[in-house]
């Protein structure tokens, strides 16, 4: 099994050993269709591009005969907008999945499941329930107590039918009567002791506007739409193994599902240094913290991309970390290897000085200007060369400096030698300082006859390189350099409110760069190396072609 004759085989987990088994024994016909079925209430995150590798790379591999949906769950009207409706259809095509004629709504489905209540009903398998939510709560009973039935567990069927088609004209005030499962209040599993399958909600909803004001339950709807839809293997996340059991008595107790899926799940991303809970989210951009649900220091799929993650580095992420039942915790330094991976053979080369400290070659010709060529990308020769400008005045990066050396200091100092990458080398003869003693300028000279790495014979090899910008060509963008939105490894589990735990240091704003001149015609998104000092991409909101703005993508190993 290959998504194509050169691809590697894939590597079997479980869940697609659960798949390939189906296929082999000629279940559901050969056929293989999964579906991702966000609820639009919020962005997607990076744990949501797990899943979607998941149930879209299954399709592509299993051949012609496979496809997967793309099905948005939208039965709780006051959460859900078309916004995020937007923004997930944009990350999934993003991560470089499509699902073609497939997109689904469970609200699509709604005349059909509500016709699929009416049948339990009618079955003796479902009734009008008078509880309150607070008084429902009491009659359920704990893991080790029983529940109490519902003083409306035995009308008739007729009685019920009656009262929920009233609840579906209007008749009643919002939350005072559901529709419930008449399972076993005994059950082991609560999930299975009568739960409730509808509510009156008037709330306008984002595609059927104002035409029901009774709304199915997420575990009424979403088996229900798998049926109708097709699909034969659900793939959930392991909060969903204790619903199975219901997703189960659905699949089993209502006639006329045009298929018969099957549920199965695996153990949801965990990341360190970041929250994933959509409610955290939601308070991160509503009291501010963050500049919205793209702020590059959200886990977001807007947000990373915006960031600068490619999305092959995503799809290979999500491929490494394997899928299992076993919750574990996956170090962020793992994602972020991958993206070095992924720009490593991408991205452009360019010279940036973030933190700019002049040097001045004092037998260098004051008005001679020379070009220095450079390549774009030694990992990709086909991008060829470019040339940069190098004369008398130039900028270094402040911390290539050190007055009083630490042990092993091997960048600019007194009596050092270093290489100007691509150039020659110099040695520092001078410190230039303010009168507040600040260091404000390095003059020093340079040797002809180390230029393009040559050695002379008899001196010793200069190990340290630095990189440069010419003063008189440099151009200048804003530059901002991104952390970890947390200051701990574990914010979810720290005492205290997660947002006291927020990185202080998560965004610094530079403003005083010095960049290559090539760099002022990025274009917005377009993605680099700055060399020796990490990745980098244009800002894809702020960015626009001649005043670009400069956002770190990640660090260099």
């Amino acid at each position: 099994m290959t998504t194509d004759a050169a691809a590697e085989p894939i590597r079997l987990d479980f869940i697609r050993e659960w798949i390939a088994t189906d296929v082999a024994n000629g279940k559901h016909g050969g056929e293989v269709v999964t579906r991702f079925p966000p609820e639009p209430n919020g962005y997607l995150h990076i744990g949501h591009a797990k899943s979607i590798c998941l149930n879209f790379g299954i399709a592509q591999e299993f051949g012609p005969k496979a496809r997967c949906h793309l099905r948005f769950d939208d039965t709780n009207p006051t959460k859900e907008e078309t916004e995020y409706v937007d923004s997930i259809m944009e990350d999934v095509k993003w991560l470089g999945f499509e699902w073609g004629s497939h997109l689904h709504f469970a609200s699509d489905h709604f005349p059909k499941l509500y016709a699929f209540a009416e049948q339990l009903i009618e079955k003796g398998l479902a009734f009008v329930c008078d509880l309150t939510p607070e008084e429902m709560r009491t009659f359920r009973g704990t893991l080790t107590d029983p529940g109490k039935p519902s003083p409306g567990r035995d009308r008739s069927a007729e009685e019920n039918l009656d009262l929920f088609r009233r609840m579906k004209a209007g008749e009643f005030a919002d939350g005072t009567r559901t529709l419930r499962a008449k399972i076993d209040m005994g059950h082991a599993n609560l999930n299975m002791r009568d739960p409730v399958f509808y509510r009156i909600l008037r709330a306008h909803h984002h595609r059927t506007g104002d035409a029901w004001c009774v709304y199915p339950m997420y575990d009424f709807a979403h088996p229900l739409s798998d049926a109708i839809e097709g699909v034969t293997h659900s793939i959930c996340t392991l909060e969903f193994e204790d619903h199975r059991p219901l997703y189960e008595w659905l699949i089993e107790n209502v006639d006329g599902l045009p298929s018969h899926p099957v549920q199965r799940e695996f153990a949801r991303l965990n990341l360190t240094s970041t929250v994933m809970s959509k409610r955290k989210l939601l308070r991160l951009v509503k009291e501010g913290y963050v500049s919205g649900w793209d702020d590059p220091r959200m886990p977001t799929l807007s947000g990373i991309r915006r960031r600068g993650y490619p999305a092959a580095s995503m799809r290979q992420f999500s491929k490494s970390i394997g899928v299992t039942k076993f919750n574990a915790m996956t170090d962020f330094h793992v994602l972020e290897n991958a993206v070095r991976e992924e720009l490593n053979k991408t991205s452009l080369r360019r010279i940036a000085v973030l933190r700019p400290l002049k040097l001045v070659l004092t037998n260098y010709p004051e008005d001679q200007v020379e070009f220095v060529e450079v390549p774009n990308n030694p990992e990709a020769p086909e991008t060829g060369t470019r040339q940069v400008p190098l004369s008398r005045e130039l900028f270094i990066e402040r911390d290539d400096f050190a007055e009083e050396p630490p042990k092993g200091w091997r960048r600019f100092t007194a009596g050092a030698e270093v290489r100007l990458t691509n150039a020659f080398c110099v040695s520092l003869t001078e410190i230039i300082k303010n009168e507040a003693g600040e260091v404000v300028e390095l003059r020093a000279t340079y040797d002809d006859a180390t230029r393009h790495g040559a050695q002379p014979v008899g001196r010793p090899k200069v190990k340290a390189a630095v990189h440069w910008v010419s003063a008189a060509h440099a151009v200048s963008a804003p530059v901002r350099l991104y952390d970890h939105l947390f200051a701990l490894e574990h914010p979810d589990a720290a005492e205290g409110e997660f947002t006291d735990h927020l990185n202080p240091t998560s965004l610094e704003m530079l403003t005083e760069t010095k960049l290559e001149p090539a760099l002022a015609d990025a274009l917005p998104g377009q993605q680099f190396q700055f060399i020796r000092l990490g990745y980098f991409i244009a800002d894809s909101r702020e960015s626009i072609k001649g005043l670009p703005v400069f956002n770190r993508t990640v660090n260099l190993r």
